[in-house]
């Protein structure tokens, strides 16, 4: 493959307020060995220097094009209004965060995968992730020898939990024939929105692994993913998928058996949280998000997680007491 004339790859990032780290983001872009691409960049509205950034680089080399929202948009609508402008030529798309970066082989090796299976619609890799002094390798788990896996089956592992290798926009790359077949390619407006418009393309496609660490996630306070840890909000995502996709590659009884599996862990995390006493905003997200999933909070099972939870911390005192002194350590430095 000629790495110069190849197919089309669409790189797409939707950026918002992110002018600390889009030079770098950008430059990642150039320093592709893969050098057929486009790239577009969604300016959702920013009111730090981030448009102008973009513009300055699009001014120096004609494959970049800038767009600017004239209102603010849902972070969701605005990944899924970038997607929709890729080049009708484009064959690939490759999702690009604006606080993350691309390694220089990444599209060459992603490319290569799926020039070479034309059943594979999503490929993904290994993707290296941190901040100071916090560093992991996230998506890894599949068996080096396996590169490309059938939909249905990398699927029934993500839904029932034995392995988590789909990872999110950066680490993937997508058949821009899927991205164009659904006016909305992220089927709805949760900030985990990625991982369901993976389970609705591998509906009809398979997925592809490269065994390399090819992008990096930054992980810092102001990206969207730092929310969703904190408020959880990644399990109530995964029973939204279990129940919209389960039907579709499980049996009836692993779709119950798993179903009950989360709810249980939900409600484990809700009972620590009710005992830390956290705020009116956070159980008005959590109750609406049950609500949004079909599984409206359960009082009596919430009550039985805080006395299972409340004797726990009972019979273990000193763990108890080493639980607190670090969350105070954590709310000293924060105030700090």
């Amino acid at each position: 493959m000629n790495i110069n004339s190849g197919p089309l790859v669409s790189v797409v990032t939707p950026v918002y307020n992110l002018a600390r780290y889009l030079p770098e983001c950008i430059e990642s872009v150039l320093a592709q060995t893969y050098q057929n691409w486009e790239y577009i960049i969604v300016d959702n509205n920013s009111t730090d220097d981030t448009y102008a950034i973009a513009r300055r680089y699009a001014e120096s080399n004609k494959r970049i094009c800038v767009y600017r929202n004239e209102k603010l948009l849902q972070i969701i609508d605005n990944h899924n209004r970038a997607v929709r402008l890729i080049s009708a030529n484009s064959k690939y798309c490759k999702l690009l965060s604006g606080d993350d970066w691309l390694f220089p082989e990444c599209i060459e090796r992603m490319i290569q995968v799926a020039q070479a299976n034309p059943s594979v619609g999503i490929v993904g890799s290994y993707q290296l992730s941190g901040g100071g002094d916090k560093w992991l390798v996230r998506t890894y788990g599949l068996p080096y020898e396996r590169t490309v896996v059938s939909g249905r089956e990398i699927s029934r592992a993500h839904l029932l939990g034995t392995l988590d290798v789909l990872g999110n926009p950066t680490s993937n790359l997508y058949r821009s024939d899927l991205v164009r077949q659904r006016d909305c390619f992220y089927p709805n407006s949760t900030a985990e929105a990625d991982a369901s418009a993976c389970f609705e393309c591998l509906r009809s496609c398979d997925f592809g692994f490269v065994h390399q660490v090819l992008s990096y996630e930054r992980l810092h306070h102001q990206q969207i993913t730092t929310t969703s840890r904190d408020l959880n909000a990644y399990l109530s995502s995964k029973i939204g998928d279990l129940r919209a996709y389960g039907p579709w590659c499980l049996s009836a009884d692993e779709l119950d058996r798993r179903l009950n599996e989360l709810l249980e862990e939900y409600y484990r995390f809700l009972a620590i949280c009710l005992i830390n006493s956290r705020d009116k905003k956070f159980w008005n997200f959590h109750k609406t998000r049950l609500n949004e999933v079909g599984c409206p909070l359960d009082h009596i099972k919430l009550a039985k997680a805080v006395s299972a939870k409340m004797l726990d911390l009972l019979l273990n005192p000193k763990e108890t007491v080493e639980r607190l002194l670090r969350r105070s350590q954590r709310q000293r430095r924060a105030v700090e």
